[in-house]
């Protein structure tokens, strides 16, 4: 399970270091290779190839009403693999997409990651501080 917030700068080719703590936990798991694909919050994410696997096929079995999020998800997919200093390359493209230029934060979802830009994320966050919590909390206890 990966979790936690990291700020990690890309370097001028594009490349994110992935944090120690998460390396070793991937080169096991996934043989050091993942999948970096859109999300549709603005961020990108990026998944240890076994869990993409998984991701990809319940996308997959989606029926034809959701063949732009199928597009979405799936076509803009690409697979990297760290390199021996632990940087997988991300994409112009997709950089592009989630408006990501250096600053970026990587965020521990569970079984994936988000990367985003670190301003867009910060200012997403305060937002939704702002707002009431979602009804799924009522209950929840802190």
């Amino acid at each position: 399970m990966f979790q936690g917030a990291s700020s990690v700068a890309l370097d001028i080719k594009g490349r994110l270091s992935v944090p120690t703590r998460y390396r070793d936990v991937l080169s096991a798991t996934a043989a050091s290779q993942l999948t970096i694909t859109k999300h549709p919050h603005g961020c990108l994410m990026i998944f240890p190839r076994n869990e993409w696997e998984k991701f990809r096929e319940r996308i997959s079995a989606l029926p034809m009403e959701a063949q732009w999020w199928k597009r979405i998800f799936l076509g803009n997919a690409m697979d990297v693999e760290m390199d021996a200093s632990g940087r997988v390359l991300v994409s112009p493209e997709l950089r592009v997409a989630a408006g990501i230029s250096k600053e970026t934060v990587l965020l521990g979802m569970g079984s994936s990651f988000e990367l985003w830009d670190a301003a867009t994320y910060a200012a997403q966050e305060a937002e939704q501080m702002k707002l009431p919590m979602p009804d799924v909390f009522r209950d929840f206890s802190f």
